[in-house]
């Protein structure tokens, strides 16, 4: 399963991390998903068959923080 590192905008503690991760895991495809309130990240682990990174920016955003696609 592939892993990508997402940056996320928005979040200032740990109840944010504990918003955007769920709002990842409930994407789906989503196998799992580490966030980082200090590196301002999301690691994700994913079904690249299923995977939407829309999908994963609208859930974060309605969650009300940011999903960014890391350019490399």
């Amino acid at each position: 399963m592939p892993i990508e590192t997402f940056a996320v905008e928005g979040m200032s503690c740990n109840h944010c991390v504990m918003h955007v991760k769920k709002a990842l895991e409930s994407v789906p495809g989503v196998e799992s998903a580490e966030v980082s309130l200090e590196k301002a990240s999301a690691v994700v682990t994913y079904d690249a068959s299923r995977f939407d990174f829309e999908a994963a920016r609208k859930a974060v955003e309605e969650a009300g923080y940011r999903l960014v696609r890391q350019a490399g």
